[in-house]
């Protein structure tokens, strides 16, 4: 089992840059498919970005592809989402996932994830 914990989220303006992190702690030996979720007020929670364990497949929903990556630091157990060009349709509460799996693929549907974060709040202003 793993615990996650989100930070870096805030209120920016549009075109802002910001970068979130999630700790893993636990049985980080074990091997995590990650990702990112968010959900807005009203709406359903959407898949952001995911990767598997190599970090070497990667998804990215149509809406962010060039403007957010995603990326992993094995040695401090932590996962980064980097959004630049904020615009204020991304605002939501970001949340980060993991799914135990030896396999190399990503995972983009919420439903395959077993580990959550509490989430980050990401804010932009038109």
């Amino acid at each position: 089992q793993v615990q996650l914990v989100e930070s870096g989220g805030g209120l920016v303006q549009a075109g802002d840059s910001l970068r979130l992190s999630c700790a893993v702690s636990g049985r980080t030996s074990n091997r995590y498919a990650m990702g990112w979720f968010r959900q807005a007020p009203g709406k359903e929670r959407e898949a952001v970005a995911a990767m598997g364990w190599s970090s070497v497949s990667l998804y990215y929903a149509d809406s962010v592809k060039g403007r957010f990556t995603v990326s992993r630091e094995n040695d401090r157990n932590t996962i980064y989402l980097q959004m630049n060009s904020l615009k204020p349709e991304d605002t939501a509460r970001y949340y980060c996932a993991a799914k135990e799996s030896l396999l190399g693929r990503y995972y983009s549907e919420s439903g395959a994830y077993e580990f959550w974060g509490q989430g980050t709040r990401v804010t932009v202003s038109s």
